[in-house]
C-alpha cells in the first residue's frame, strides 16, 4: 500500500526540558553522557590509528 499525500505522517516530536520529569532529565542525561564516552572511545581510537599509521609511513611533520 502506497503512502497518500492524505495520511497523516507522525512524527515523534521533541519534549522541552521544561516540559520533562526529574526522571526523564536523569535519562536524557545518561544518554547525553554515553554518547559523549562513545565518542571519546572513537577519537581515541582514530588517535592511536593515526599515530600507529605515522610510526610505520612516516608523516606528521
Amino acid at each position: 500500500m502506497a503512502i497518500s499525500d492524505e495520511e497523516p505522517i507522525l512524527v515523534n516530536t521533541p519534549q522541552t526540558l521544561e516540559q520533562m520529569s526529574v526522571t526523564e532529565l536523569e535519562a536524557r542525561i545518561q544518554l547525553l553522557k554515553d554518547g559523549i564516552a562513545a565518542c571519546e572511545r572513537e577519537i581515541e581510537k582514530k588517535r592511536a590509528q593515526k599515530s600507529a599509521a605515522e610510526a610505520l609511513f612516516g608523516g606528521g611533520d
